[in-house]
Formats: C-alpha cells, structure tokens, sequence
C-alpha cells in the first residue's frame, strides 16, 4: 500500500511516498480503508523533531477518515463510513496510508450528509473543542473566547459553543481578510486584531463583562492578552502554541479576579470523555449546529505541500489530504 513516512525528522523533505505492506487486523482493530486524513500541526511538530516520543521511520497522521473492510461487528459493520483519531503518527503508524488498522473504541460512525474531506477534519478539532469547555465547566449563558477563528481548534470551539448555548461565542483573527471570511461565514463576534486590540474587542461584545472561558490554542502574546479579558471567576485552558510556547503574563489578571489557568490535552483524557464528546459533537453534525470548514485538499502524494501550506500559509479551516 502506499504510504507517507517520515525517513527521519528533520523538515519536510524527509516525508516520502513509500510502499509498505497492508496493515494486519488484530483483536479490538478494525481495517480501515482510508479516504482521506487531516493534517494537524502535529504532524508539523514530530517532523520538524520537536516531539521526543515520536521514533523514525514513521507514517504520520493522526486523524482520518474512511471505509471498515475487515475484522468489525454489529457497531461497526464492513462497508460503514467511519472518523476517528488517535495516537496514529506517533507511537505507531497513522492515517497518512491507504489502509489502517484501527482501534474500535477510536472509531464513530459519519452522520449522514457529511462527506469524507470533512469528516477527516472532525475528530481532532471537535473533539479537543467539546472536551475542553466541558472541563472549563462551559454550560449555556456562558461567554467564550477562542481565539483564530481560521484555526480548526479556535473554529470549532466557536462553532460548539454558539450551538450549545453560549451568550457570546468570541474568536479573533490578526488576518483582514480572515475577519471578512469569518463575517460572510456567520461568525459575527469576530474581533479583527488590524483593527482594535483582543481586550477592547471583548469589552465592546461583552458591554465591560468579559468572558467566562478562554480555550487557546495559539499561546505566546495571544495568550497574555487573551488572560486580561477574563471576567472574576472565569479560566483559561491552554493547549496549543503555533504563536510561540513563551507567554509572559500578568499574575494580577488572575490574582484580582480569582481566575484561573489550565491546560489541556486531547490524548491524555479517558475513553468516557471521548464517548460523550462524541454524543455532543454528533447530533450537532446531524443538525447542521457545526460545520467542518476545509480550506483546501491534496492528494496523498503532496503531504509535504499539505503541511506546508497548513503551517506557513494559515488557511481558514482544515488541511485534508484524499487518498
């Protein structure tokens, strides 16, 4: 089967096409053949060496979608459309391959009227979004912020908090451009950073309030602002740092308002967690509450270009590669 595995890592060039035995099912696996998989900044990271667990040659890509062919049951029968996501790309090979084989309790079924290219894109960002308010203790009335509304991460917290209830679902972009898309997409509590500053932004949405909860996944200088909007009482949970893995904040933005910091990770989190972010996320599909917005495709082959274009073009929405 054809594969992309990173020979080493060192930089894109080292993610090449390779030929490699079709994957054996063993117990609690499914086979899946794969349609398409996301691109996540993952990826990015273990290539570019700066995720010690991850070991060479390795295919990367840990979120997918695609057809059971073998080894399923009644929840999963041969021939169901199934998404998932998983430590695949990094303690074993992932999604970037034309098979795999896949653990059952990573798997959920695609609702009908979602396409594969965007149930690729699911699992990773919904799953973190859903995951992570939950743990903020998000329930409806309660003003979000997640910041980079091209983001998948920033996207979907946006997306499930405004379903789900939320009086303000607050995000941002640095990018004009984004913040038009953003407005044409019906997000219209985006705070446009070439205009005005992310604080006086949330105070004019909020009328002075503030926000409940700030989910960042973008670190540096977003985060050390994104703490000063805190309304008394409120969180912010921390789980990415494409803008950098240094923030300096200021400890009275917590100390006065008895605010608090967390962090977050997807992996980390037990299979219960998942199973009723799934409940969530599912019926939101189904209803259309959250669409998946994908910003381009690319075949399997140009997973070099797909991450490129994923880190250093900042496209509004999901990278998908179709196998």
């Amino acid at each position: 089967m054809r594969a992309m595995r990173a020979t080493g890592f060192n930089g894109y060039g080292d993610l090449k096409l390779a030929n490699l035995p079709k994957p054996d099912v063993s117990d609690g696996k499914v086979l899946v053949r794969m349609t398409a998989a996301g691109v996540t900044p993952l990826e990015h990271t273990i290539l570019s060496g700066q995720y010690p667990k991850a070991k060479a040659p390795l295919v990367l890509g840990g979120e997918g979608a695609g057809v059971v062919e073998e080894g399923s049951g009644m929840e999963f029968p041969v021939g169901s459309r199934v998404m998932f996501a998983g430590l695949y790309g990094v303690s074993e090979d992932g999604t970037y391959s034309e098979w795999l084989a896949v653990r059952k309790q990573d798997l959920c079924l695609i609702p009908e009227g979602i396409d594969d290219v965007n149930a690729a894109g699911i699992p990773v960002a919904y799953l973190t979004a859903q995951m992570a308010l939950s743990l903020a203790g998000f329930r409806a009335g309660k003003t979000v912020l997640a910041p980079a509304i091209g983001g998948s991460v920033g996207n979907a917290v946006t997306q499930l908090a405004r379903a789900l209830g939320a009086k303000h679902a607050i995000s941002s972009t640095s990018n004009h451009t984004k913040a038009e898309q953003a407005k044409a997409l019906g997000f219209d509590e985006v705070i446009d950073l070439s205009r005005e500053t992310l604080s006086d932004g949330v105070r004019r949405i909020t009328d002075g309030y503030g926000v409940d909860i700030v989910i960042d996944a973008i670190g540096g200088e977003i985060l050390s602002e994104a703490l000063s909007t805190l309304a008394a009482g409120g969180s912010l949970t921390t789980l990415g740092y494409s803008g950098g893995r240094k923030a300096t904040i200021d400890v009275t933005n917590l100390i006065w308002k008895r605010a608090t910091i967390k962090s977050f990770s997807l992996f980390a989190q037990p299979p219960a967690a998942w199973e009723q972010a799934w409940n969530t996320i599912v019926p939101q599909l189904q209803s259309g509450g959250i669409k998946p917005i994908v910003a381009k495709t690319f075949p399997l082959a140009e997973a070099s270009d797909a991450l490129r274009y994923l880190v250093e073009g900042r496209p509004f929405g999901k990278v998908v590669l179709t196998i």
